[in-house]
């Protein structure tokens, strides 16, 4: 006899589905609960597929087996075959009535962690090879699929190119410093140069490389060519930061635009971002109401205050005059010229203009060497997308296009011209004003949703002194 095609639980829990009311189907997936008495077995299976499982009830009477239903326990993995039929119960409209259970593997409940009981985020950090079957982490996830979906597909719909950018790089985009290195060279026997210095011509790439911090200068070219184009891939920094705003290995989305001016960068940003957030919202309803009444009561609504509200937009003079007549007391004082924290960023969105911020024209002393100098010769093209919540959420700049300004930063910042040589080839051939930005996933995904650490909207978090799984 053929064997019944599964069907995903996402599928029968649907409201039409009604077609297979009566018919046998085959589910599997892995049990969250299990509770019944002598007679009768309640059997809650999940697949990941959505965040609702489906009720399997068992006779226990007529079931042929009961040592195999001994094991079917917390965290077992089943394929159940049986007839979909009407819930008598409350909270869904199927159910299985079971016929065949087969048990692919058990799980013994005096050493399986995810027992029916609350689990404090950090514990499920030190098991994050299983923390993707509660709840929480399945709507993570799901979420975190359809939001990378989304991303491609504005991107594809608007003319854009997908670049695959380089993870290895002999270049430092931000001039930060805090890179991890890519090296083949023996720690036993580390050749060196007369001076002391590492000879890293001896090296696997015959030069000093690294894994990347953006992949910003090389989508700079590849918009020099296709017009539009965007990265999005894995970034690392080697910041000693434990906060639960940082990861040492994150996703960054990336467009860049030739013949685009920091207008249009502000109009792409804030057009990208409401299009992402109303579309989880449209796609992603049963997880984002998961979330919303576990752990953050305000999600929806502050999700609709994005798609609802105009974005505001200000310089960062004025947006130190506003901090400064507030009359409120930060943490970290005001003044011109200071980089401002989440704290001042937060303010000016939550509570002055009550609406996304976006700052334009930040001092260049703050900001990285690629961006356009304005005519002030103090302040650049730069912008920032200030949200509820979470601060800045997208950082970006018109690109300074002109050889001899672009030249004369890197100069400032003591920034090897050596190293980015065909960057600065870019201005001598055909430049073309352009501009672009960097938005961080794991921002986004912390900001969709309502999660108060970084470190649990990514499967496996890289952070200091950790890089388990």
């Amino acid at each position: 006899m053929k064997s019944l095609k599964r069907t995903r639980v996402s599928e029968l829990l649907k409201g039409d589905s009604s077609h297979l009311l009566g018919k046998q189907v085959n589910v599997k997936g892995w049990v969250r609960t299990r509770r019944g008495n002598k007679n009768v077995a309640f059997i809650a299976l999940n697949d990941g597929s959505v965040i609702h499982s489906i009720q399997v009830v068992v006779d226990v009477a007529s079931f042929n087996n009961n040592e195999l239903l001994k094991k079917v326990t917390t965290g077992a993995c089943i394929s159940v075959t049986g007839v979909l039929v009407e819930s008598v119960g409350k909270g869904q409209l199927y159910e299985i009535q079971a016929r065949e259970i087969e048990l692919y593997g058990d799980a013994d409940p005096g050493r399986y962690p995810l027992q029916k009981k609350g689990h404090s985020f950090e514990f499920l950090r030190e098991i994050a090879h299983l923390r993707p079957r509660t709840n929480t982490f399945g709507a993570i996830l799901r979420i975190r699929h359809a939001l990378s979906f989304a991303i491609h597909k504005y991107f594809n719909d608007n003319g854009f190119f997908y670049l695959h950018t380089p993870i290895i790089t002999g270049s430092d985009c931000e001039g930060a410093g805090a890179m991890f290195r890519v090296t083949t060279l023996s720690f036993d026997d580390v050749p060196r140069k007369e001076d002391g210095s590492i000879d890293f011509s001896r090296d696997f790439f015959g030069k000093e490389t690294n894994l990347t911090v953006s992949g910003q200068l090389e989508a700079e070219l590849g918009a020099m060519a296709l017009s539009n184009v965007y990265t999005f891939g894995p970034t690392f920094r080697a910041e000693n930061s434990n906060t639960p705003r940082h990861l040492s290995e994150f996703w960054m989305i990336e467009p860049e635009m030739a013949f685009c001016d920091i207008d249009d960068n502000m109009n792409l940003a804030e057009d990208f971002l409401k299009y992402l957030v109303k579309y989880i919202m449209d796609n992603c309803e049963d997880d984002l109401e998961f979330l919303q009444k576990m752990y953050d009561n305000d999600l929806l609504k502050r999700l609709d205050f994005v798609l609802k509200n105009e974005f505001e937009r200000i310089t960062y003079t004025e947006a130190i005059e506003i901090l400064e007549a507030s009359g409120r007391e930060f943490e970290f004082p005001v003044s011109w010229g200071v980089d401002l924290q989440s704290e001042h960023e937060r303010y000016l969105v939550e509570q002055h203009f009550k609406k996304p911020v976006i700052l334009t024209d930040y001092p260049k002393d703050i900001k990285a060497f690629y961006m356009k100098l304005n005519d002030d010769g103090k302040t650049v093209r730069a912008l920032d997308v200030l949200f509820p919540k979470i601060g800045e959420i997208i950082g970006g700049s018109q690109r300074e296009e002109r050889y001899d300004k672009l030249s004369q930063r890197i100069k400032e910042m003591k920034i090897n011209s050596g190293d980015v040589w065909w960057y600065l080839e870019t201005r001598k051939f055909g430049t073309a004003p352009h501009s672009g930005f960097g938005l961080g996933f794991e921002r986004l995904m912390l900001f969709i949703t309502g999660m108060d650490n970084i470190r649990d909207v990514i499967p496996f978090p890289r952070t200091p002194m950790n890089a388990e799984f």
